[in-house]
Order: structure tokens, then sequence, then C-alpha cells
């Protein structure tokens, strides 16, 4: 059997706890982030990064099989 290619995509967005969840960056944060775009709340909560929801993890895993 040859092996799974990773998907490149997701090698750059994801990464694996050592409890074995699965961590994301929040969106929405390129573009518009002065002025008129987003306050200053809403980009202090985008700072950072979160655990992926539970109906996509599946698919992650399964995109980033050596991982």
């Amino acid at each position: 059997m040859p092996k799974i290619k990773t998907h490149s995509g997701a090698k750059k967005r994801f990464k694996f706890s050592k409890t074995g969840k699965v961590i994301r960056a929040h969106a929405n944060k390129s573009h518009l982030l002065n002025g008129h775009g987003k306050t200053r709340k809403t980009k202090r909560m985008l700072k950072g990064t979160t655990v992926t929801d539970q109906t996509n993890v599946a698919k992650v895993k399964k995109m980033l099989p050596y991982l």
C-alpha cells in the first residue's frame, strides 16, 4: 500500500494538543482590522487559538494521517 499524502493546507492550519484535541486559529483576522472594521473587543477575542468543533475533527484527522 502506498503512503497517504498529508493535506498541505491542513498542515499549515491545524495542530494537535497533547491530549489529541485539534487546535485552530480564529477566523476573520486578516483585514478590516482598524477604523470601521472591528472593535477592540472583537480583535482581542480573535487572538490566540481555540479547539476545533467536534463535528470537524474526523475530517481534519483524515487530512493529517501521520500527526
